[in-house]
């Protein structure tokens, strides 16, 4: 019995399941090489596809060998060094390759290295897998843009609800114009001859009887033309343009004083590009906004924002007074729907967190759409939790939430923007 094998749906890529095999059996290493991405990527860009490379050594398979046995003499060509019972000192280690880097960087691939392209699906699938999504939003995050019907013109195929009755009938009025137009020119000379023969020849002349057969033979070709024909239907088209064009724009805020090590700085990168994710698919444009603070606040690049890291303590109000300076300056417009991402790790100066929940309540709140405070702490809740767990009955639009591992941030992040009950 054959045995047939499709592989139509693979289209060029006919080792499908080769890959899945090798991503499987190679799944650390490639995680690790995604991790590194994942902290040298800008937001905007995660949902693109990596090009990962691992050692060598790693992938290579276990072999099995004959082994030669017994003791053995052999003759090497192009020795001019060495005689029968001379000792070979035992090589320097680190030698013995050509290859130098640092294997499993995506940026340095070296002659060691074994390098290969991660497409989009495949980096979105080792992304979500540490922030425990379901298999449903997986694939509601990792899908295209969502999309909208629109109107565009027409076309000559459809069904016949999407018919357009007065573009098909002007149709079929221009067309029996055009097919008649020869012939309804000929009738028209053809009654005129008769007319003026009916006045000068008898009626049984061989040239009226000749010109009424004529004149039948044409009416009757006229009215064989049908009043609407299949190629003149006209069926309302409808294309697929993304929704809404309205924009969006993206605060985050972190803390970047001594307390916040790169392990908190990691876990408040996942939570805002799962934010940025989400507001992707709401809307077409969508700006960031980068503020970090400590004691001071500064707008600053994505790179900064991640990498910089300050000693010394916390004044988180220096960061909301930035925040409600920018969002007044350049986004106070109707046209923009303002989201804020604030991660910390709740230290801050006692007077000062006073001071925060008064800044959010009397200034920021009425100009954002929604606020999202996340505490990056595996111990207790700071002075800066405390102050802000007053604002949620006073502006709905409020949310914090606590997180202690990588695994927290899903569940955080669903927890904050659940539909809220109307």
């Amino acid at each position: 019995m054959a045995h047939l094998i499709d592989r139509r749906l693979q289209g060029k890529n006919k080792s499908a399941g080769n890959r899945e095999r090798f991503l499987r059996r190679y799944k650390g290493q490639i995680k690790d090489a995604v991790a590194r991405a994942i902290k040298g990527r800008s937001i905007k860009d995660i949902e693109k596809g990596e090009k990962v490379s691992i050692p060598v050594k790693d992938i290579n398979e276990p072999a099995f060998g004959h082994s030669h046995g017994g003791v053995w003499e052999v003759v090497r060509p192009g020795n001019k060094e060495y005689q029968k019972g001379d000792q070979i000192q035992r090589p320097k280690s680190g030698g013995g390759g050509a290859g130098k880097g640092k294997a499993g960087n995506s940026e340095e691939v070296t002659e060691d290295d074994f390098a290969f392209e991660l497409t989009r699906e495949e980096f979105m699938n080792y992304f979500f897998e540490d922030l425990e999504l379901p298999n449903l939003v997986k694939t509601q995050l990792k899908s295209i843009t969502e999309f909208k019907q629109q109107r565009a013109g027409y076309t000559v195929s459809g069904t016949p609800s999407n018919i357009h009755v007065l573009r098909s009938l002007r149709g079929a009025l221009g067309r029996r114009i055009a097919v008649g137009a020869k012939s309804r020119k000929r009738l028209k000379e053809a009654e005129e001859e008769l007319d003026a023969l009916m006045k000068t020849a008898f009626e049984d002349d061989h040239r009226i009887l000749a010109l009424r057969k004529e004149i039948h033979h044409l009416r009757t070709r006229l009215h064989a033309i049908p009043f609407l024909d299949p190629i003149d239907l006209r069926y309302s088209n409808r294309i697929k343009v993304p929704k809404p064009s309205s924009s969006a724009v993206m605060f985050c805020v972190m803390d970047v004083s001594g307390s916040m090590d790169q392990a908190k700085k990691d876990a408040a990168k996942r939570f805002f590009i799962l934010l940025y994710m989400f507001l992707e698919r709401a809307y077409e444009k969508i700006e960031v906004v980068f503020i970090r603070h400590h004691t001071q606040a500064t707008e600053v690049t994505e790179d900064e924002f991640f990498n910089s890291r300050e000693s010394g303590g916390t004044v988180v109000s220096s960061a909301l007074v930035l925040l409600d300076k920018v969002i007044r300056e350049r986004y106070a417009s109707s046209d923009w729907n303002v989201y804020v991402a604030q991660a910390s790790d709740g230290d801050n100066w006692d007077n000062d967190s006073v001071t925060c929940r008064e800044l959010l309540i009397n200034k920021i709140m009425p100009l954002v759409q929604y606020y999202a405070y996340v505490e990056i702490t595996d111990g207790e809740p700071q002075n800066l939790w405390h102050e802000y767990t007053q604002i949620p009955d006073l502006c709905p639009h409020f949310a914090m939430q606590k997180i202690e591992s990588p695994a927290d941030i899903y569940p955080v992040f669903r927890e904050l923007f659940k539909k809220q009950p109307k």
